[in-house]
């Protein structure tokens, strides 16, 4: 018994150690946004803002349009991370419930995509989004990811696999077909992993800085990530604060995605690695 209870508070003392470690710099990017300049280098540094102030934040938004880029992220990425789960999941459905000949000659070679660097398709993705007249424009930022990525349906294929035929077979039976059987048993079934992949593609997406840089000139179309870069390269040099303020104000709805799909995304989690 006191071995055990010793295991469990050695356990717990090195999670709560690895939890402050994580969060020390989301803390401390919180403190810098409400802090006055002259404060925020000071030595030995301060962890909490000895005036707080608001500053910052007013400083951002008469810096960048930062509502117009927050609200461009936001359509952005939501559109992105539809697109993602509606053809992903069909894909990983074709792969895991549908026969058909080289089926899994394609499926590995679908896999092999995720070894392209995406500097690699790059060029050749903006000359087919310049083809379109897409450039600065919101289906260029949406059009080369809204149809699925690999990892994505490499992940719901498995989870896919994991659910018993007979369901399907039991289906048929009352005359479904495949549009039937995907929307009503097996997309309601695979949830949980519906919800791992939406986390990951809306922190990816959100946090997306190369090709909204490549594909956006104009500062109302741009995105966050883009839009806050820029406040770090001025010729005046950074404003640490309004940074720290942009930073803190992009990173929130990450967490609130975070916290609602928390239940999904840990139940998720759990039943890919029993599986």
């Amino acid at each position: 018994m006191h071995r055990l209870t010793l295991r469990a508070v050695l356990v717990h003392t090195a999670l709560i150690i690895g939890s402050a470690s994580a969060l020390m710099p989301l803390f401390w990017m919180i403190s810098i946004s409400f802090k006055l300049p002259q404060d925020i280098f000071t030595m030995p540094p301060s962890w909490l803002p000895e005036t707080v102030t608001f500053e910052n934040y007013q400083k951002l938004f008469s810096s960048i349009p930062f509502a117009r880029q927050f609200l461009n992220t936001l359509g952005v990425t939501t559109v992105i991370v539809a697109g993602q789960l509606l053809f992903s999941s069909m894909g990983a459905y074709a792969f895991a419930r549908m026969r058909f000949p080289g089926r899994e000659h394609l499926f590995m070679v679908f896999l092999a995509t995720m070894m392209v660097p995406q500097v690699v398709t790059l060029i050749p993705t903006f000359i087919i989004i310049r083809t379109f007249g897409w450039v600065n424009h919101y289906m260029g930022l949406i059009a080369p990811y809204a149809l699925g990525s690999a990892v994505a349906t490499f992940m719901l294929r498995q989870f896919m696999l994991t659910i018993p035929v007979e369901l399907e077979e039991a289906a048929r039976m009352d005359g479904a077909g495949h549009l039937t059987i995907f929307f009503r048993i097996i997309l309601p079934l695979v949830r949980p992993a519906l919800a791992v992949v939406g986390v990951f593609a809306f922190v990816f997406f959100w946090n997306d800085f190369l090709w909204p840089q490549v594909v956006i000139n104009s500062e109302q179309m741009k995105t966050l990530t883009v839009g806050i870069a820029g406040l770090a390269s001025s010729v005046y040099g950074t404003d640490w604060g309004v940074l720290m303020a942009g930073a803190t104000l992009t990173v929130l709805p990450l967490i609130v995605v975070f916290l609602v799909a928390q239940r999904y995304f840990i139940e998720g989690i759990q039943i890919t690695g029993l599986k």
